[in-house]
């Protein structure tokens, strides 16, 4: 049980935040000219802007706000090039917070603003304990499907299955409740940089919207545009 805690909570550690664009049509449907997308060049020095700016007003945000954190974020990105368009927080084995992104999102941000939300809302992710509050969420749902099988009289092998089953649907549990926190704080973030975060928010609206799924782990992408919204009114 112990292997299957640790590769559930290692996939936890590891997820995406934010999912690749919507496929392109069949050749065969006409396709709509991309009048704002911006160059190679513009993306990458969108990225580089808003990385100057945002990474600082996190790491006062998160010395506010969880003084206990390492709160030296690395900011990298993703050294495969084929890497769909994804950014996500993870930690280093000493603690410290990691927020990568690929070159496929940056390529996809239409302006500095939606970057800089993206980097906020990753961010977000750290201060608000997300990995931790998820691993254990993991780990308390292996062990309650391994005490269900155990309970039931069930042999070995339907014991890990159920272990397996309670990890993930236990690290899944509050994944939207997480993903609603990090666009909030990460709304506060993109503004305290000198950023418009509901501009920013306006990325949702060229990701596939996941709808209001149980086992999902995104909110609907509405739901995430209310909420950025609603903070943004508010400061």
């Amino acid at each position: 049980m112990r292997a299957i805690i640790a590769a559930a909570l290692t996939s936890l550690a590891l997820a995406g935040c934010v999912a690749s664009p919507a496929p392109a049509p069949a050749p065969s449907a006409p396709r709509a000219p991309v009048i704002d997308r911006v160059s190679s060049a513009t993306a990458v020095t969108n990225f580089n802007a808003a990385v100057s700016r945002v990474e600082p007003a996190a790491e006062a945000i998160c010395r506010q706000r969880a003084p206990r954190s390492n709160c030296d974020f690395l900011i990298r990105v993703d050294p495969n090039p084929n890497a769909p368009a994804n950014a996500f927080q993870s930690l280093t084995r000493g603690g410290r917070p990691v927020l990568t992104f690929t070159r496929a999102l940056i390529a996809d941000a239409r302006n500095a603003d939606e970057i800089a939300f993206v980097i906020g809302h990753e961010s977000a992710h750290h201060i608000e304990n997300h990995i931790a509050r998820q691993q254990q969420s993991a780990a308390t749902g292996a062990i309650l499907g391994g005490i269900i099988g155990a309970v039931a009289g069930a042999d070995a092998g339907v014991v890990n299955d159920l272990s397996r089953v309670g990890a993930s649907v236990g690290g899944r549990r509050f994944s939207k409740d997480h993903e609603l926190e990090a666009d909030a704080l990460g709304t506060i973030i993109t503004d305290a940089a000198g950023y418009d975060p509901v501009r920013g928010a306006a990325f949702f609206s060229r990701i596939p919207d996941p709808g209001d799924r149980f086992l999902g782990t995104h909110p609907p992408n509405a739901q995430r545009i209310q909420i950025v919204r609603q903070t943004a009114a508010q400061l």
